[in-house]
């Protein structure tokens, strides 16, 4: 074992208090709304939170370092205009404002009432489908970095299938499936709130660890060493960086306006906030709330991990954990393990616990959250709309949790027979694009365009289905096809938005009554009336402030205007005068530790702000789940007056 007691025990406490928050949450969660939304108590921080660490899985951590090992400190580069995209959308509350205000439980269920029935059957079936071939690698991939992280020994095999991956990834299932099926979406929102205030406290911890171990001088000659035109500091020399080049950020910042919602694996908290506004809110502190993440420990440590492969006072290193990873599997899965088994050998003890603990909690969290999310879209999507009336309460929660629990056999077995041949955010991108390939023009079309015809949807979806599913047998197919999973991504989405304006335009016959659909003025709810004249802003003015802004509200808005605006302004004119001078890699090390810096001293602040805000708003949440009123017919069920 490469674990201390002390490792373990860390480990042991924060899966504890994880197991104490889900018994609680069994008492609060007292109807199928609480089970699918946690009775829309979410409050920004706490939603905020989830925005990051559901993104955040233990698959996550290992395919961004996998990333940024190979990327380095050009990732960053490119992401600050991934950053003003963020804002823009934030702020304008993009497709979030008025999927909040359609008030669907899920995103099929918002299909069914802006197209049909039919369609939101359809949508449910492959936004599932997509889910359970996207999870695939989850459960093994996570597996495998406990077993080598850990030092866990072989016990023996069952035909060509190693005994401890078998038992290691069948826990990495049980646990969060334990979670899930105890408190429902309670439990989700409690244990991902644990590891938000928990890995961002240990992200910076080891950041600043390292900083006083690797001394910048060995990162410099590190990498300057890398191969020409693939450098890993000047994001103007990196086109032969394979497969994380400039086309690979430019697809994913297309991707985040195009996909805003569609993906559905955190579909529970996209209708889990109190009101709209929080909604809103909680998507702009998103943006602060990943900077201790993205921005510096998924950015550093990678690098550090290239310092120590790389530089010759690190060679015994590793060669050492070279050895260890050659029983890792393909080439594919030894790439994922190289830079959590650099923290493995350099971390000391109590810190590498932390670490531990921080996998653990991210597989937690990420685990419950997407099998919740497919399990419920089954029965939400994919069996409610076949019936002609609602469940009962205790029938309804029953077959929810069947329905988790297939979920969670099905992605075990699939884990241990899969092998997966591309890289973690590769395949990560053509399996969801299965799904968010067509689902995208659907969404956008449907929340701001009374043309948008059920037809036009049905057209783009089996377009993006289509489209990644052959190129997800292609790469399986054949080795180092020249097409990766990103570039089938952009594929699929850009061929599904020309067919849905195409077949639109040829089939709308009468504009769609979209006040209806957002209760809108007449048509307004009693206790969420938003005040009309924040959803007549157009144009530039979106960018303000509207009256449900407080001044706090206010203060986060300008924040977050400066903060963007600064890294806006060090893009543009970094640009540029790359563009028209030479500049050294000397220069390019300056900035990038002036940048670690910078975001060190910001991602302190933001845990800490964060922290507080996220402990206020768990207990407004449990207060709030103590003392409503539940309304059971809020179940997702969209009654029909007439025949279809």
């Amino acid at each position: 074992m490469n674990l201390h007691l002390l490792d373990w025990i860390i480990v042991a406490a924060l899966l504890a208090l994880m197991f104490a928050l889900v018994f609680l949450s069994k008492t609060l969660m007292r109807s199928v709304t609480d089970f699918l939304a946690t009775g829309r108590t979410g409050g920004r921080y706490i939603i905020s939170m989830f925005h990051g660490t559901a993104a955040l899985g233990a698959i996550t951590i290992v395919g961004v370092m996998e990333q940024n090992f190979a990327a380095g400190f050009n990732s960053r580069w490119w992401e600050m205009m991934t950053t003003i995209i963020l804002v823009g959308i934030s702020v304008t509350g993009w497709v979030v404002y008025r999927y909040r205000q359609t008030r669907a439980m899920t995103m099929a269920q918002f299909f069914e009432v802006r197209y049909s029935r039919a369609f939101r059957i359809f949508a449910g079936f492959m936004a599932f489908t997509s889910g359970i071939v996207n999870m695939v690698i989850f459960p093994s991939g996570t597996a495998r970095f406990f077993i080598y992280f850990c030092g866990i020994p072989e016990i023996g095999h069952i035909g060509p299938y190693s005994v401890t991956f078998i038992l290691i990834t069948a826990l990495v299932v049980a646990i969060p499936l334990f979670f899930t099926l105890t408190g429902g979406h309670v439990a989700v929102m409690f244990t991902d709130f644990v590891q938000g205030v928990f890995v961002n406290i240990v992200f910076v911890i080891i950041v600043i660890f390292l900083i006083l171990q690797v001394d910048w001088t060995q990162i410099g000659q590190a990498v300057e060493s890398a191969p020409a035109d693939a450098s890993l500091i000047n994001p103007f020399k990196s086109s032969k960086v394979q497969d994380f080049n400039i086309w690979f950020f430019f697809i994913g910042m297309f991707g985040l306006i195009y996909t805003k919602l569609s993906w559905q694996g955190n579909a529970s908290f996209n209708v889990a906030a109190k009101n709209a506004h929080e909604a809103k809110m909680a998507d702009l502190l998103t943006n602060w709330r990943l900077i201790p993440q993205w921005g510096l420990f998924l950015v550093f440590v990678p690098v550090v991990a290239y310092t120590i492969f790389h530089h010759v006072d690190f060679k015994e290193v590793a060669d050492s954990i070279n050895a260890t990873l050659v029983g890792a599997g393909n080439e594919a899965m030894q790439s994922q393990l190289k830079t959590p088994m650099v923290l493995n050998y350099i971390l000391p003890i109590g810190l590498k616990g932390a670490f531990a603990a921080i996998m653990l909690a991210a597989s937690i969290t990420v685990h419950n959250t997407y099998m919740h999310s497919w399990g419920t879209i089954f029965i939400q999507d994919c069996l409610m709309p076949l019936r002609k009336k609602p469940f009962e309460q205790k029938q309804h929660i029953k077959y929810l949790k069947y329905s988790i629990l297939g979920v969670g056999i099905t992605i075990f077995l699939l884990s241990i027979i899969f092998q997966q041949t591309q890289k973690v955010f590769l395949f990560l991108a053509i399996s969801g694009a299965i799904y968010v390939g067509g689902s995208g023009s659907a969404i956008i079309g449907g929340l701001y365009w009374k043309k948008g015809t059920n037809a036009a949807a049905w057209a783009a979806m089996i377009t993006g289905a289509i489209t990644a599913t052959t190129g997800i047998v292609l790469n399986q197919m054949i080795d180092n096809f020249p097409i990766n999973g990103q570039w089938f991504w952009f594929i699929a989405m850009i061929s599904s938005a020309l067919i849905y304006i195409i077949v639109s335009l040829l089939t709308s016959r009468k504009p769609f009554n979209m006040d209806k659909m957002l209760h809108r003025g007449e048509y307004a709810l009693e206790g969420e009336r938003n005040i009309v004249k924040s959803e007549a802003v157009k144009g530039w003015k979106v960018f303000g402030t509207t009256p449900e802004f407080t001044r706090g509200d206010k203060g986060i808005v300008v924040a977050t205007y400066t903060w963007t605006i600064v890294w806006t302004i060090v893009f543009i004119i970094g640009t540029i005068y790359n563009l028209t001078t030479e500049v050294k890699n000397e220069t390019w090390m300056a900035f990038w530790k002036a940048y670690t810096w910078v975001y060190l001293i910001t991602s302190i602040i933001v845990t800490v702000w964060f922290t507080i805000g996220g402990i206020k708003n768990l207990k407004e949440m449990i207060d709030a789940l103590r003392t409503m009123v539940r309304d059971h017919k809020d179940s997702g069920f969209v009654e029909r007056k007439k025949k279809e």
